[in-house]
């Protein structure tokens, strides 16, 4: 019996595909290795983007309109950090799956990479349990620069590259680093914090205490004036930019909540997610549902969002009337 030469092909290319699944599909990896690859991963994304702010033209460019009208801008800055943040964690972790605001057309060239330090000295120092997962499980959400608008407009402060670690869906793992203020905090679901992160002690909640919620500074949308009638006089509004900066002012008690009633891409919004979970605090769309980040999940949040370190449910049920 004479075989067919493209059968032959075809089952040939299954099994290499089966085979290759085999194999991806039972590799473990270290979440301590992990979570240190992450810190430099964000650090490097850091570096381009002073690199490129220092440099003479920043050639931005506007990716279109959000649904505000606000514009929306890509820059050289968000290009070579993207390269150097997706480069530098697959260098690590070559069959890792990657979610980035940025998309890379460039065929991954990783000789020239220098490996990242999978053993940082101040994860060791604070972690001292490892925890190995199938990669199968794992998606890591990238965002190369946020407050991109904020970053055109010299307001560096705002300015953060994020790394996000989600299992199963679950964000695990959150790193925001601020490239010009040189700050990096880092969170681990149940196993711990960057050392420096300062987080706000907990106050009581009294009902006319005055509360400081943080928006957008471009997609404010109507949460201003919504938060204003659910809390009176009592109120201050602080228009900010970048997503990682608001969530840090949580975090250090400079913000009661971060309130934003529009969609909002789940890479901006991973990594403090991470963070605030392991530090006991709360993030969710304004309906109180858990978001989810897996990684065919749809990559828009459209539900809203809320971040608190504290009284999460007191804030969900003072806000239910934002229009999202």
């Amino acid at each position: 019996m004479k075989l067919n030469p493209l059968f032959i092909a075809i089952v040939a290319g299954f099994f290499i595909l089966y085979m290759w699944y085999l194999k991806h599909s039972t590799e473990v990896i270290s979440m301590r290795e992990l979570l240190s690859v992450s810190i430099v991963v964000a650090k490097r994304g850091g570096q381009e983007v002073i690199a490129v702010k220092k440099e003479a033209e920043l050639h931005a460019k506007s990716k279109g309109e959000t649904r505000e009208g606000a514009n929306d801008p890509v820059t050289d800055g968000d290009m070579r950090s993207n390269q150097a943040m997706v480069f530098t964690l697959k260098k690590a972790f070559s069959n890792i799956r990657v979610i980035s605001e940025e998309k890379e057309n460039t065929l991954l060239d990783l000789s020239k990479e220098q490996d990242p330090d999978v053993a940082l000295e101040e994860v060791v120092r604070r972690i001292k349990l490892d925890e190995k997962v199938l990669i199968s499980d794992i998606t890591v959400w990238l965002d190369p620069l946020d407050a991109t608008q904020e970053y055109t407009e010299n307001l560096l402060e705002y300015v953060t590259t994020m790394v996000c670690v989600a299992v199963k869906g679950k964000p695990v793992i959150g790193v925001i680093h601020q490239p010009f203020q040189q700050y990096t905090a880092w969170g681990w679901l149940n196993h711990g914090h960057s050392e420096d992160l300062k987080v706000a002690s907990k106050s009581a909640l009294k009902e006319d205490s005055l509360r400081h919620i943080i928006v957008s500074r471009s997609h404010a949308g109507k949460v201003e004036e919504t938060a204003k009638k659910a809390f009176g006089n009592n109120i201050e509004v602080i228009p900010a930019g970048g997503a990682g900066f608001k969530t840090l002012q949580v975090i250090q008690g400079k913000a009661d909540a971060y309130v934003h009633a529009t969609l909002i891409k789940k890479w901006d919004i991973c990594a403090g997610n991470a963070i605030l979970e392991t530090i006991g605090g709360n993030m969710s769309t304004l309906s109180g549902s858990l978001i989810d980040y897996s990684a065919f999940s749809n990559a828009k949040n459209e539900g809203g969002l809320l971040a608190t370190l504290n009284y999460h449910d007191f804030y969900l049920k003072k806000l239910e009337n934002i229009k999202v």
